[in-house]
């Protein structure tokens, strides 16, 4: 699964980088909880939380199913 997370997030950063900022992986624990770090002008935004969840959570569920969500490590 971590790989299918990678290839979709690959897809969702090139939206971030153009605004200064990226994600990471950190981990996908056992019950599809995605781990995520963002970074650059992400990571003091304010709008970080609305990019993670309205944003990489919703795309992450909708491209793998077995995604439950995506929380900020």
């Amino acid at each position: 699964m971590r790989e299918k997370v990678e290839e979709s997030l690959a897809k969702v950063r090139p939206m971030l980088q153009a605004d200064g900022g990226d994600v990471e992986l950190v981990e996908i624990t056992e019950n599809g909880i995605v781990k995520v770090r963002l970074q650059g002008a992400c990571k003091g935004c304010p709008m970080a939380q609305v990019t993670l969840k309205n944003g990489i959570e919703r795309f992450l569920m909708k491209e793998i199913p077995e995604v439950k969500g995506v929380e900020s490590a």
